[in-house]
């Protein structure tokens, strides 16, 4: 293994540890398996793909990635941040590049929580005038 640069992300309730390998040959394992065999759907597995084109990296640099939680676009979004995250902690520098293109923000959108009363976390039970 060697040094690695680590980075973390979450988003819902995905949380992706990432593992960078600075000299590498751009092979990306998640959870044990190749990226787009973990992620079959092409826009999931892109996700994962977008950093490394941002800075200039793709095909230069390894990464193991461990996934818990979540779904699949919630865990593909996790990984990017982690990415984006490590590759940060790698090389300052690289920080404009991700943040322009976002993917150094987290995203604070999670699933609002039910309220007594309610049916849902807005949905109230149907009301009648009469």
């Amino acid at each position: 293994t060697g040094t690695y640069y680590y980075g973390l992300g979450r988003r819902k309730t995905s949380v992706a540890r990432v593992r960078l390998f600075a000299n590498g040959s751009g092979k990306l394992t998640v959870n044990g398996k190749d990226y787009k065999t973990f992620y079959s759907y092409p826009l999931y597995a892109q996700n994962l793909e977008l950093p490394f084109e941002a800075v200039g990296l793709a095909g230069k640099v390894d990464a193991d990635i461990k996934v818990i939680g979540g779904g699949l676009q919630s865990g593909s979004e996790a990984c990017r941040l982690g990415i984006a995250r490590a590759l940060i902690k790698m090389t300052d520098s690289y920080k404009p590049a991700l943040r322009s293109n976002g993917y150094v923000t987290r995203d604070p959108r999670a699933k609002e929580r039910k309220k007594p009363g309610l049916k849902k976390a807005r949905r109230a039970p149907q009301w009648a005038k009469r």
